[in-house]
Parts: structure tokens; C-alpha cells; sequence
């Protein structure tokens, strides 16, 4: 099975951002295709406080079109909405000590952790933080020469902060493109 993460969801549904067309076409075929996909609870959470906040989008969308736009996700037969099973709290403790997740790299932990006691095969993200997290498979649809990757451990601070660079422009990439 294959989840996705927040920011597939963002970019298939704000027109003018980035990788909107890619990410748009893999959510199509993921929602009409047979096979079972997912989708984190916190992940469908967090695509409505981002497109709704004007902080962020310019104009943001209606709320309206936001829990429109979850509504229409959900109605894919083939969808399955995952959340956190009963023995969650040991294994989100566990892959936040391995993956030295602090701060907001606790959300990641959440969710890599409910996609594998969910039996999520891959994650499809832009986000690279997930490399942190060593069981979870990851792949980026929206880059031609993306591979999937059994990520190894994070590397150096250097890089780490390259990350947080990209995601800021990638903000304000969003931001500058309004609907």
C-alpha cells in the first residue's frame, strides 16, 4: 500500500503551485486506480490548516474548499484513511529515539510510525525528512529521476540545514503564487 503525504496533497490542489500538475496526476491515479492507497489522518489535518491560512496562500482557499476538496479524497474507493492503532505510543517512542526526532520531526515520527504498523509500503513525499526514519520507505513522485529509497541514516548538520533552506523558499514559492 501506498500513502501520501501532506504535501502531495497541497500541490495537487492549489493550481498555481509547484509540481501542482505531477502531483495532481498522481493523486488522479492513485483515487482511480484498483489498488489500496492511504492517507494519515494528521496529513488530511495539516492540508487544511495550509491551504486555509493566509500566511501562507494568498488568497487561501475557502474552508469550504478544503473539507470539499478532503471530501472528494475520500470518496475513492480505494482509499483508506490511517490512524494510530493501540500500540502506537511504543513504536512512535521507538522511531523517534532512532530517527533523534525532536521539535517538528516528532509529526514526521507520527506519521512514519502510522504508516508501518499500517503496513504502508512506501511513502510518497517531497519531504526528506523522512530519510530519518530508516524502516520507511520513501519516494518522490514529483522528481523524474527520484528512486526509492530505504533511507540511511540523516547526515550532517550542513545538510540538514540545506533542508530547512529548501523548505523556506519552497514556502515562499507557494506564497508568491496565489490561486
Amino acid at each position: 500500500m501506498i500513502a501520501v503525504d501532506t504535501n502531495l496533497l497541497v500541490y495537487a490542489h492549489r493550481a498555481r503551485a509547484p509540481f501542482h500538475d505531477a502531483a495532481n496526476r498522481c493523486l488522479i491515479g492513485l483515487a482511480e486506480g484498483r489498488a489500496t492507497w492511504a492517507i494519515p489522518w494528521p496529513c488530511l489535518h495539516e492540508f487544511v490548516c495550509v491551504v486555509t491560512h493566509p500566511r501562507v496562500f494568498r488568497p487561501p482557499t475557502p474552508l469550504d474548499g478544503a473539507l470539499g476538496q478532503v471530501e472528494s479524497w475520500l470518496a475513492s474507493p480505494s482509499l483508506v484513511v490511517i490512524g494510530e492503532p493501540a500500540h502506537y505510543w511504543s513504536a512512535l517512542s521507538s522511531a523517534a529515539r532512532v530517527a533523534h526526532a525532536v521539535g517538528p520531526l516528532v509529526y514526521d515520527a507520527r506519521i512514519a510510525t502510522m504508516c508501518q504498523l499500517h503496513g504502508v509500503r512506501e511513502l510518497w513525499t517531497a519531504d526528506r525528512d523522512f530519510s530519518r526514519f530508516p524502516d520507511l520507505i520513501t519516494f518522490n513522485p514529483l522528481v523524474a529521476d527520484s528512486v526509492h529509497e530505504s533511507a540511511p541514516a540523516y547526515g550532517s548538520r550542513r545538510r540538514a540545514r540545506a533542508a530547512a533552506r529548501r523548505r523556506t523558499v519552497r514556502r515562499r514559492a507557494l506564497a508568491a503564487h496565489p490561486e
